[in-house]
């Protein structure tokens, strides 16, 4: 009997013991699965990027999500598109985004580039070992014709940073600002608070553009590795005043291809222009669709189009 009862014993602790492994098992899944750990941010998420920012000939941002953003308008071009002089934050923002990736870094970005400098461009970037991932239009009509080239590409960042920055060398593109005049309080001329309501967002302004940035819900990951919404993957929702209420818009709307069709029905039925469908990446997870936009009426019933738009996709509420 006594023998019986130390088996039953012993059978009951090996019992409780595999219970607490599984539950520890279970809890740390469930904190990768929500992006949660319970330890401290690492020191390497605050490394410096002093020697990318020296590559890139420029400063760069700090972002959400460990991420450096350099942000390179294309000042120098004077674009006009239904009457409307289109400003650099609207729609003529060429950027570059880095994130650490173990001992090299993945970088995503956007050269905003005049016809002839494609090719330059292009082949400067393959040189330096950067992947074109998308060429392409995002508007329609403008004048000068303006295309966009995305890059997608991993490896040393300060290789990398290099490369862009000889390849934007190449291009007509300003460089920094190196004593920024500071600007006043901007005059929109619409309602942004009415706006920022009915899209359920709050933007920043940016050079007299209202820009309203909406996450997708999903993790989206390229090659493996999480893309945070900083470097390209969040619908992007432009505003700039042209007078009387009204305001030009543009963007991009990041959609899962069951998205794409009723966002385009929300778009036309609300009289905004679906101007360019395409893809900006090669790798990710989920696969994505960009479909940007173009209209110019009253800011509000705009704001409500978009807003309409947003009610068929899985962004962030």
């Amino acid at each position: 009997m006594p023998g019986i009862v130390l088996q039953s014993s012993l059978s009951v602790r090996i019992l409780n013991l595999l219970t607490t492994i599984v539950t520890i098992a279970f809890l740390y899944c469930g904190t990768l699965a929500t992006g949660q750990t319970s330890s401290p941010a690492s020191p390497d998420a605050a490394r410096d990027w002093k020697q990318v920012e020296e590559g890139m000939g420029r400063p760069g941002q700090m972002q959400p999500g460990d991420v450096i953003k350099f942000g390179m308008p294309r000042k120098d071009l004077h674009v006009v598109l239904n009457g409307v002089d289109i400003k650099p934050a609207l729609a003529l923002g060429s950027w570059a985004a880095f994130k650490r990736d173990g001992s090299g870094a993945m970088v995503m970005g956007d050269l905003v580039l005049t016809e002839d400098e494609v090719e330059p461009v292009m082949m400067k970037l393959q040189e330096g070992g950067i992947h074109e991932s998308a060429v392409h239009n995002h508007l329609i009509g403008e004048s000068p014709h303006v295309m966009y080239m995305h890059i997608a590409s991993h490896g040393d960042p300060v290789q990398m940073a290099k490369a862009i920055h000889d390849a934007v060398a190449l291009t007509k593109t300003p460089g920094p600002d190196t004593a920024p005049a500071a600007q006043p309080a901007a005059e929109l001329g619409f309602d942004q608070k009415q706006v920022e309501q009915i899209l359920g967002h709050t933007g920043k302004i940016n050079s007299g553009v209202l820009q309203i940035g909406v996450p997708r819900s999903e993790t989206i990951t390229d090659s493996g590795m999480m893309v945070p919404s900083s470097m390209g993957v969040a619908t992007a929702l432009n505003f700039q005043p042209t007078g009387n209420g009204k305001a030009a818009i543009t963007g991009d709307f990041v959609l899962l291809g069951s998205e794409v069709n009723p966002v385009i029905k929300a778009l036309r039925q609300n009289g905004i222009a679906v101007t360019a469908l395409h893809s900006h990446m090669l790798m990710e997870e989920p696969r994505l669709f960009f479909m940007h936009f173009w209209a110019n009426d009253d800011a509000v019933k705009l704001a409500k189009g978009l807003r309409a738009a947003l009610d068929n996709t899985n962004s962030a509420k």
